[in-house]
């Protein structure tokens, strides 16, 4: 008898921290971490349903001798943890392309790299009530495939966005 009602206790209540909260329609800004040299990513977010969300980003970095960007899908199931503060876990893959420009003595090569990536990512939120800005703080592991990302990388990123 204990065990039954245990389970409906929890049974309610993982139903009302899934589904009681507010989240936005559409977020869209910016995420900024370390991200492998890829530093700011812009950022757009789309509710699929009441917890559940898809997150696009894309990443680019441009200096004297590389040139980069980098495409990230994921999908986000969002759990309360108060009043306005959730916390969010996830999972998704991308694909980047990498050009570099090496010069020696007097010649220059160029070298172009595609690669593709497994991603999760855990983390938390607040939803601002003042103003419609969405503050968020995230750890992204990354397995990496091809010839400039075959490893696993870390990331973590401090978010802005705007909700609507």
């Amino acid at each position: 008898m204990r065990r039954s009602l245990f389970l409906i206790f929890f049974l309610i209540g993982y139903t009302y921290l899934s589904y009681g909260q507010d989240l936005s329609d559409n977020t869209v800004g910016i995420r900024v971490g370390d991200n492998k040299g890829f530093g700011i990513e812009v950022a757009y977010q789309h509710l699929l349903e009441e917890n559940k969300r898809l997150e696009m980003g894309l990443g680019w970095h441009t200096g004297r001798y590389v040139n980069s960007y980098k495409l990230t899908a994921l999908h986000q199931w969002v759990w309360v943890l108060e009043d306005k503060f959730n916390w969010y876990a996830g999972a998704g893959s991308g694909i980047g392309r990498l050009k570099f420009e090496r010069y020696y003595e007097s010649s220059r090569k160029t070298k172009q790299n595609t690669f593709i990536f497994i991603v999760g990512n855990i983390g938390v939120e607040y939803n601002l009530d003042n103003i419609p800005l969405l503050i968020s703080l995230d750890f992204r592991p990354e397995i990496g495939f091809g010839q400039y990302r075959d490893d696993l990388t870390f990331d973590i990123a401090l978010g802005l966005r705007y909700k609507f």
